[in-house]
């Protein structure tokens, strides 16, 4: 078979998970958020649980979220999806209830709805992507934005005197007593996407076993936001946000780490 043939429509193969619908991502070319989604797909599909999970989609990128994944899915208003899990798990406590949330959803407008459901210790699994920017509507500075990093509405970058300094969401409710999981992960390779997968996976085993909050920081890139190209936007990432927010794992099984 020559290249020509390889690269037909039906010659090509997609890693893609029966639970992740047809629809065409939304998402930016390079963007984490579809791995994401195929990789907390893969977990539900491999636990045999698709018919006792239910999702909570966010305002922000991921807003289409239930479009993509092919289970249960609701739509909580922006920042609230831990308070709709809160609602969904309690009046359903044997499901599997799990949130999909961006930085500017759970670190910003949704900032108390997620301590005080980590504080309550909810049986939720909280998958959250971070990429340091508002990607959808602009560009604009989140709560996760690096010192010093340029966005649309801190064009000469984040300044710590005045805007104060980046969140690490994962350290500050790890210290919370409800959450049992905490911990930090990637996607932009095939090692970390491994890794990110199976804590996701133990996230969801802890929602069986009613542990409280498990909570699943994904660092991601945005190419778009941040005005590079994906491959480019990868080593930033690297070169700049896992230092800042070092990937592995927070606190497991109740213990910090």
């Amino acid at each position: 078979m020559n290249v020509s043939e390889i690269i037909k429509p039906e010659n090509q193969v997609f890693c893609k998970t029966k639970l992740m619908t047809d629809a065409t991502l939304s998402y930016c070319p390079g963007c984490g958020h579809g791995t994401a989604h195929n990789l907390t797909m893969e977990v539900i599909d491999e636990m045999g649980i698709v018919a006792d999970t239910i999702g909570v989609a966010p305002v922000g990128c991921s807003v289409l979220a239930y479009d993509f994944m092919n289970i249960d899915m609701t739509q909580a208003a922006h920042g609230r999806a831990p308070a709709v899990a809160t609602a969904i798990s309690r009046l359903w406590p044997n499901k599997y209830v799990f949130t999909y949330q961006g930085d500017g959803d759970l670190a910003a407008i949704g900032t108390a709805e997620t301590i005080h459901a980590c504080n309550r210790g909810e049986n939720i699994v909280v998958i959250f992507v971070n990429n340091g920017i508002y990607g959808m509507t602009g560009g604009q500075m989140a709560p996760t934005t690096l010192s010093g990093m340029p966005t649309s509405t801190s064009p000469y970058g984040r300044d710590v005197k005045t805007m104060g300094s980046p969140i690490k969401m994962t350290e500050l409710v790890a210290n919370l007593p409800g959450v049992y999981f905490a911990t930090r992960h990637a996607v932009h390779t095939h090692k970390h996407a491994r890794k990110a997968k199976k804590a996701i996976q133990k996230a969801f085993e802890n929602t069986r076993l009613k542990k409280g909050v498990s909570f699943v920081e994904i660092v991601s890139n945005c190419n778009s936001g941040w005005k590079m190209t994906p491959l480019e936007s990868n080593q930033w990432m690297v070169d700049n946000m896992f230092p800042y927010y070092p990937l592995g794992d927070i606190k497991v099984d109740g213990v910090l780490k």
